[in-house]
């Protein structure tokens, strides 16, 4: 089981996340590309930062959304989010290129990554974007109770697809990660951060915030480093990974 996480989100002077303490312990980093978060220094920084600790890179735009920081859904035709994505991946890919590195996959960030799940349109637009990237990219989304759609319009494209789940979220009975705005959507019990991961690790259930035994398939495991109790949370995750091996 890999495990990704969201990184490279400072902006000008302003310090967002521990990003030189959680890259050693992660398998992938999803690289904002300026749109809620990061700007060309950071970017840069971030990317040899991975390649300092051997972490696969993947790209992670978002809504032109700083303020928001990409949490809010806007209204964009899908020929728009097709172009954003394709500027957004392709700043990424020639600071990663200058550094002898290559992006591996996309992960639309917050709004955008929730929309394309509910929404054919606006994932359809991403993949066609990156259907059309000179390089080779993945599409990292969502694990649901019911991956069929997703899978089949990935493979119409051509993309391939890594299914993610989260460590540190509920989830409803559905399959889908249950909304900030509710008590007990985060996870902020390490042990329980932990087993959670291990439950995916192992292709065992969990149990969804109804009490419901849910089953879901999963690539890569989202883990977050933005204080010093979630850096902890990813090492106790490494460490319970390193002891299946």
């Amino acid at each position: 089981m890999l495990l990704n996480c969201d990184i490279g989100e400072s902006y000008g002077a302003w310090t967002m996340g521990l990003d030189d303490q959680v890259m050693p312990f992660i398998d992938q980093a999803n690289i904002a590309c300026g749109f809620h978060a990061g700007d060309p220094r950071v970017m840069f920084n971030t990317v040899r930062l991975a390649l300092q600790h051997g972490v696969t890179l993947g790209a992670h735009p978002a809504y032109p959304d700083l303020q928001g920081f990409g949490r809010r859904s806007m209204v964009c035709a899908a020929d728009e989010i097709h172009a954003m994505v394709l500027y957004q991946v392709g700043a990424l890919a020639q600071i990663a290129a200058a550094q002898g590195g290559q992006l591996i996959y996309v992960k639309p960030h917050g709004a955008l990554y929730n929309d394309m799940m509910r929404d054919e349109v606006i994932l359809r637009a991403i993949l066609e974007a990156l259907a059309q990237s000179p390089q080779t990219l993945a599409l990292m989304a969502m694990t649901t109770a019911d991956n069929q759609r997703l899978k089949q319009l990935c493979a119409e494209y051509g993309v391939t697809l890594l299914l993610e789940a989260f460590a540190d979220r509920a989830y409803d009975s559905a399959g889908y990660l249950v909304s900030r705005s509710q008590t007990g959507a985060v996870y902020h019990n390490s042990s329980i951060i932990v087993q959670q991961a291990l439950a995916f690790a192992r292709g065992q259930s969990i149990q969804s915030i109804e009490g419901k035994a849910l089953h879901l398939e999963a690539d890569t495991l989202c883990v977050h480093g933005d204080n010093p109790e979630s850096v902890a949370a990813v090492r106790a995750i490494r460490d319970a990974f390193r002891k299946l091996v």
